[in-house]
């Protein structure tokens, strides 16, 4: 018999197998600890929008505090399928999850998607117990494969429904923008401009006419109450100077030794893909996909920049997701090649991810 090369790229159908056993680990601790979807993160409020949605009433929504692309796809799925918005949310989530995992194996590589979708508690539970994460990696990885291939105007509607699923993702419609303009494509540039402009009119309508406020959901940001948290302290502003907030977050509010490592060694793990990307080996990808790199630098500087001292830190593991991608494929050179190791981590990362949404309250309230 032949020896199996472990140090071999994983194909997809390998990958595949990964996530789908990580799912079904993570699926069944979190049924056996009694975990439930609905009470997860901010799947409640989620669930409010879409309902609002599916019916066109938003007369008795009167606290609108995160974007709404998400509620959107919930409501839509809902419609088409005829299932329970709760069972379209996770539908959603899963099958976003699942896109954004091979589109990043298209882009990246296989061996960089199995890192990203088994090592991250944060897109772990988003996919799994529903998060609006998923669906927007998932819109903008499709967004730079499409770009990738010249189809500018695809790529921009993707970048711009990324952008009303998660604030920060309006970095993928800077990054094809300012390509688009250096290259003097006026023409795509006016064709991608044009569409991301009609999504804003549209997702902005009910908005104004609802709340007399087209930019609620980015008001909100700036303007929500903190104190229904019970957190006393300062809490900043949205942004600030870079690693500011994480550091004096850190000291302004205790947190358990366990939550520290784990932030910390993420924050470590993506200031250590940020330094690779300077080296002489990535300055090709950062030459061949320059919209690519906009978004990956511009996005960083805005988490590492994002100024509320409570969130800073403790949530940062889910803050870098889109970004993560990026980070695997600077260190990839230094990531273990051996694709056991990533088997490992499908059973342990998902089991201890499960453990973690179950016994911790999700309070994010950042885009």
């Amino acid at each position: 018999m032949q020896d199996v090369n472990w140090r071999a790229e994983p194909s997809e159908r390998e990958l595949f197998f990964c996530v789908a056993l990580g799912a079904v680990l993570f699926v069944m601790t979190t049924g056996a600890l009694h975990g439930h979807s609905l009470t997860y993160g901010d799947n409640g409020a989620y669930l409010e929008v879409a309902t609002a949605i599916r019916h066109w009433d938003f007369h008795g929504l009167s606290d609108v505090q995160h974007f709404m692309g998400y509620p959107y796809a919930i409501a839509a799925v809902s419609l088409v399928l005829r299932v329970p918005l709760s069972v379209s949310l996770l539908l959603v989530s899963g099958a976003a999850s699942l896109t954004s995992t091979l589109l990043i194996a298209r882009l990246f590589g296989t061996r960089v998607a199995g890192y990203f979708a088994v090592s991250n508690f944060a897109w772990l539970q988003a996919s799994f117990l529903g998060g609006s994460e998923p669906l927007a990696v998932a819109l903008g990885m499709g967004a730079f494969w499409n770009f990738r291939r010249g189809n500018f105007v695809v790529a921009a509607f993707l970048g711009a429904l990324a952008t009303i699923v998660r604030p920060l993702m309006i970095c993928t419609l800077l990054g094809i923008g300012l390509v688009l303009l250096c290259r003097r494509q006026y023409t795509q540039f006016l064709g991608a401009l044009g569409v991301g402009l009609a999504i804003g009119v549209l997702y902005a309508f009910s908005l104004a006419h609802y709340y007399g406020d087209p930019f609620l959901t980015v008001h909100s940001y700036t303007s929500r109450d903190y104190g229904a948290t019970n957190i006393s302290g300062p809490h900043g502003q949205l942004f600030s100077w870079p690693l500011y907030a994480i550091i004096m977050g850190t000291l302004t509010y205790p947190a358990p030794l366990t939550n520290l490592v784990l932030s910390f060694s993420w924050i470590a793990l993506v200031l250590a893909g940020l330094a690779a990307m300077f080296s002489r080996n990535f300055r090709g990808y950062l030459r061949a996909y320059p919209a690519e790199a906009v978004f990956c630098g511009l996005y960083l500087l805005m988490i590492f920049c994002y100024g509320y001292l409570v969130w800073a830190r403790s949530n940062f593991m889910r803050f870098a997701i889109p970004a993560l991608p990026f980070i695997f494929y600077a260190l990839l050179s230094w990531l273990p090649q051996d694709r056991r190791v990533l088997w490992c981590l499908s059973v342990i990362g998902p089991l201890l991810a499960a453990c973690s949404a179950v016994g911790i309250k999700n309070l994010s309230l950042f885009p």
